[in-house]
């Protein structure tokens, strides 16, 4: 039988393997509390538990959309993410425990979005994700990306790991951050599977 251990290690949700031996559960995110949305809208974000995280993601199953921006600020964000929210709440594929939407810039003009979903989306675009991730929780405005992208960076440098893609959650909307006082932000970089030292 298997044995769920919650927090025994650096916050990261561990399954016993024998021996005393533990593993970061595979595909398991920090826990949420959805039903605090008192704005209607985005649940309040509590960032305990959220920080320092190690994640480990086999296949992880994703919806993949895109946006337009200006000089990296985004243009067309909210429409995009109400036509996606909508496909994902039609297809039943919300995780009822959880959210989780990894966004990055591709370009000054262009950003890319991945939905964690917990089954496939009609008329949107599929993907997985697969590897080793580390979280970090800032509170800021948008602008203090790049800061956090370096210190993701950082991080993984400081674990003995070159960054693959680093990530970031926004966990509220700009209203629902003014609304609740804090705009927090994770940090989540994809670490390459090469060590520091054999890059």
């Amino acid at each position: 039988m298997t044995n769920i251990n919650r927090i025994p290690w650096n916050g990261a949700k561990m399954v016993s393997v024998g021996n005393g031996d533990y593993q970061v559960q595979t595909n398991a995110l920090p826990d949420m509390d959805v039903s605090d949305a008192p704005t209607g809208c985005c649940p309040r974000f509590d960032p305990a538990g959220w920080d320092g995280r190690k994640l480990h993601f086999e296949n992880k199953l994703f919806v993949r959309a895109t946006t337009q921006s200006l000089l990296h600020v985004p243009l067309n964000m909210g429409k995009v993410f109400t036509r996606v929210q909508g496909h994902i709440e039609d297809a039943g594929a919300q995780d009822p425990d959880g959210y989780l939407v990894l966004s990055r810039d591709l370009s000054a003009t262009e950003s890319e979005h991945f939905f964690a979903v917990s089954d496939p989306v009609q008329d949107e675009e599929m993907t997985t994700l697969s590897g080793d991730f580390i979280t970090r929780i800032f509170e800021g405005p948008h602008r203090k990306t790049g800061d956090w992208m370096h210190e993701m960076e950082v991080a993984a440098k400081a674990s003995g790991h070159r960054v693959d893609r680093v990530f970031m959650f926004y966990t509220t909307c700009p209203k629902c951050a003014r609304a609740y006082g804090a705009n927090y932000v994770v940090g989540i970089a994809q670490l390459d599977q090469r060590s520091e030292l054999e890059a």
